[in-house]
């Protein structure tokens, strides 16, 4: 795959997992303020059965931003790399155990001192998720900001 393939699939997963990550975060929060019960059952509906799209997305970013990355030991790179492990650890380890769980619970009419708790804990993740990713995709629109003014094309 060409570097220019590579940067194009990077920048547009990235984009497609914090897009994502933010739908969810405001749809549950909106759900659990706004709507009434059937609605916070459609909303945890709804993310678990797009959770696939997040997975898919967090894997391709990763994989390509490792890929591009390469043996850089670049300031900038080495942010995005400790950022990137953080964001997929919170991502295997609170966000999707914490999306199917709210998801079944909520689809079983679960609404107790359990599913609050664990819609807190994966709310903050989640917070914490879309400003590290943010921070990632503003580091790397700023390095294809410098290639382009330093005359260097991404082919």
């Amino acid at each position: 795959m060409s570097r220019t393939s590579l940067v194009a699939l990077h920048g547009i997963s990235g984009a497609v997992a914090l897009l994502t990550i933010a739908t969810f975060w405001v749809s549950a929060l909106t759900a659990e303020f706004v709507l009434a019960t059937p609605g916070v059952v459609a909303v945890r509906t709804a993310i678990l059965y797009a959770l696939p799209v997040l997975v898919v997305a967090m894997m391709a970013a990763g994989a390509t931003g490792t890929r591009l990355a390469g043996r850089s030991k670049a300031p900038v790179i080495r942010a995005k790399r400790r950022r990137t492990i953080i964001t997929a650890a919170n991502g295997l380890l609170i966000l999707v155990p914490s999306a199917v769980f709210l998801g079944l619970r909520a689809r079983a009419g679960l609404f107790d001192a359990t599913f609050a708790t664990v819609q807190i804990v994966e709310l903050a993740a989640g917070a914490v998720n879309i400003a590290l990713l943010s921070l990632n995709m503003k580091a790397g629109m700023a390095m294809r900001a410098r290639r382009v003014r330093a005359g260097k094309t991404t082919a």
